[in-house]
């Protein structure tokens, strides 16, 4: 299973946001942050929060890539 994060990167850059802001307003841990910059699963929870604060919904953020 893969998932890319980019849709989140390029909403944030669209925004005028950077990743500090993202971790403010979703509340998530750089720990967390750095999880995704890796493109490694995060929980659901994560991914409420963070569609609450940009107010989007999962496919607006994140995306299934299918292994080849």
């Amino acid at each position: 299973m893969a998932i890319s994060y980019n849709k989140l990167w390029k909403l944030l850059i669209d925004r005028k946001l950077i990743k500090k802001d993202l971790l403010t307003m979703a509340d998530i841990t750089s720990t967390t942050m750095a999880k995704m910059g890796k493109d490694l699963p995060v929980s659901m929870d994560v991914l409420c929060r963070i569609c609450k604060a940009l107010d989007v919904n999962f496919g607006d953020i994140v995306d299934y890539v299918k292994d080849e």
